[in-house]
């Protein structure tokens, strides 16, 4: 993906996480490093298939800090960056790391298998889920989210990357969605932010 698409990306999913709340923080009654989305009508439900084919939804994580993020495996960079980044953070909470769960959605369900999803989150957190649906149940979350994603053709026939929205969603362990967090904003303002979301309870 170039840095321009991804800026575009990013932009563009920034755009659609504050146009609910404007000013950002106002009304949450806390300081974040990401984009304060308290009370945004939308990010609101989640329901989806686990490796094991397990339904699982946002109530399955409550009492956790609930990190939801959209990706593919055959994912060059922005993927494997976020979810290692992910993992970094909460290894370094400590116990406090126990109340914080990775979801990653695929937005590939042709070619994300549960078997390669399921060894793919063990690459980084074995306690991460993964999530995969049919293409419709995942065109339906992802406008849920306002998650924007596209195939784009490879070089070889049959082959193909997938542009998509590069942040992430925070759900605090009540289950309600927070923060949008932007890609590239660091370890050290993720993890201010979640600290901040455990301390609330």
């Amino acid at each position: 993906m170039t840095s321009r698409r991804l800026a575009l990306i990013s932009m563009a999913a920034l755009l659609l996480a504050g146009c609910d709340k404007p000013g950002g923080s106002a009304g949450s009654g806390a300081s974040f490093r990401a984009v304060d989305i308290t009370g945004a009508e939308y990010a609101r439900q989640l329901s989806m298939q686990d490796p094991d084919g397990k339904t699982r939804t946002l109530a399955d994580f409550k009492g956790k800090v609930t990190v939801v993020f959209f990706g593919y495996t055959q994912c060059p960079d922005v993927c494997p960056t976020t979810m290692a980044e992910l993992a970094q953070v909460k290894k370094s909470l400590g116990a406090d790391g126990d109340r914080i769960q990775g979801v990653f959605v695929t937005v590939d369900p042709d070619r994300d298998t549960p078997e390669l999803l399921k060894a793919y989150m063990g690459s980084f957190d074995p306690s991460f889920v993964a999530l995969r649906g049919t293409p419709e149940q995942t065109a339906a979350m992802a406008k849920e989210f306002k998650v924007f994603y596209a195939k784009v053709p490879g070089r070889t026939e049959g082959s193909y990357t997938v542009d998509h929205t590069a942040g992430s969603y925070v759900f605090d362990a009540s289950g309600k969605v927070r923060l949008f967090v932007r890609y590239g904003s660091g370890a050290d303002a993720l993890a201010a932010d979640l600290k901040t979301l455990l301390a609330a309870g």
